[in-house]
């Protein structure tokens, strides 16, 4: 069976809480396109539309055919897609299927700009290679219907893995939970006759002590921590 994909929230703990808050305008989700993302979960320093990774990779990172972590997929533009699109990996699970975490692809929660991690991809090519895939659809919870063409995989080198361990991968994978963990409190904060949240918040001084302190809560009661 295919694992289900975890729908991030587009942005930190901080401003995933911040935008329930009655003055967070500042503070909305972040809109995330997939170049940035992919960059900054990766460490590879390429810069420019998608579609053109690949052959300003060439020189200075590996490139091939093959999936591994923290590799990033290229794929090539498309009449839907003009601009192509970069995922990066995060697990290989068999010869044809992989896990990505990307950006921008899905509609969440009715909009786009948001983060995806370990969304199901697969190899549909006749020869093995990757050059053609299928992506999961979050809206179908699915895959997608459609086939999207790929150039392959950029490796990153010891420089791109140390800058994405010091990065945000590094602080996405411990402030996830506790963001989604702090929105199911901040909801249930805000249902009447449900008091141990909303006790959490009356005792805090302000707003920012108030949202500090929901995050707390989510930390302890997360049973990962």
């Amino acid at each position: 069976m295919l694992k289900r994909p975890r729908t991030l929230l587009g942005s930190l703990a901080v401003a995933a809480v911040m935008s329930l808050a009655p003055s967070a305008g500042a503070y909305a989700d972040t809109y995330w396109q997939c170049v940035p993302f992919a960059r900054l979960m990766s460490g590879i320093q390429i810069f420019g539309d998608a579609y053109t990774w690949w052959k300003q990779a060439v020189g200075h990172y590996q490139e091939g055919f093959q999936p591994k972590a923290g590799a990033v997929l290229c794929f090539k533009p498309t009449a839907r897609m003009r601009l192509g699109h970069v995922a990066v990996v995060t697990q290989v699970l068999t010869d044809r299927i992989i896990q990505i975490t990307h950006a921008n692809w899905s509609p969440i929660d009715g909009s786009r700009g948001k983060i995806e991690k370990n969304v199901t991809l697969i190899d549909v090519s006749q020869a093995g290679d990757w050059s053609l895939v299928k992506v999961w659809y979050g809206p179908n919870r699915d895959m997608g219907g459609s086939v999207y063409p790929t150039y392959g995989f950029i490796y990153p080198d010891a420089q791109a893995r140390v800058l994405a361990a010091s990065g945000f991968s590094k602080v996405e994978n411990t402030a996830v939970a506790v963001a989604q963990t702090a929105a199911h409190q901040m909801s249930a904060a805000i249902q009447p006759g449900q008091g141990g949240p909303m006790q959490i918040l009356n005792q805090a001084a302000d707003q920012t002590d108030r949202i500090a302190a929901l995050i707390a809560a989510a930390t302890r009661n997360d049973p990962k921590n």
